[in-house]
């Protein structure tokens, strides 16, 4: 009998946050999380987030949701006169997932459509564990990932599935009730 093979997946939380943005919807990370195990059989996420002491409920909400998170210390500066935040968590993602977990998994996903990561997907197809890239937006992702669209999916397309239908709030109580299950 042949073993299943263990997928994790690795979230770069802004770009897939503000890509669906961009595409007119909000992303629900429960049934994100739910579509990432019975689509891809996920067994464990890793959402990689810029930490902000004043988000502590979004953080208990996503990992009573089923993701672990890695966080990033977030930098505050000021452009075109607003104050801004930063936390590029590109680094932590390649450095999880090509090295501190690499042989904990067979197949690994990575949400995200930016080019950055492109000496990323090399180094799992080279190592046959890139099972699939998952990018915001169907018409607007890094065209350095052209050699790679026989493992792109579309999170886009999948509106109906993956929209935010109620208010955050309602998500949080249902969350904190403990109702979630996989």
């Amino acid at each position: 009998m042949k073993k299943h093979a263990s997928t994790f997946a690795f979230i770069d939380s802004q770009n897939l946050n503000l890509g669906v943005r961009t595409v007119g919807w909000k992303l629900d990370f429960v049934k994100f999380r739910r579509f990432l195990n019975d689509t891809y059989h996920v067994e464990k996420a890793y959402l990689f987030i810029g930490q902000m002491p004043e988000n502590q409920k979004l953080y208990f909400y996503l990992q009573n949701a089923g993701y672990i998170l890695v966080f990033k210390p977030t930098q505050h500066y000021f452009k075109y006169g607003k104050k801004a935040t930063k936390g590029n968590v590109d680094a932590e993602l390649v450095l999880h997932s090509a090295a501190r977990l690499f042989k904990d998994y067979d197949e690994a996903v990575i949400v995200s459509g930016d080019g950055d990561f492109l000496c990323l997907y090399e180094y799992l197809e080279e190592n046959n564990k890139l099972k699939k890239i998952l990018v915001h937006n169907k018409n607007k992702y890094s065209k350095l990932l052209k050699p790679f669209v026989h493992k792109i999916d579309y999170i886009s397309t999948k509106k109906t599935k993956l929209e935010q239908k109620n208010d955050r709030h309602f998500l949080e109580r249902r969350t904190l009730q403990g109702s979630l299950s996989w």
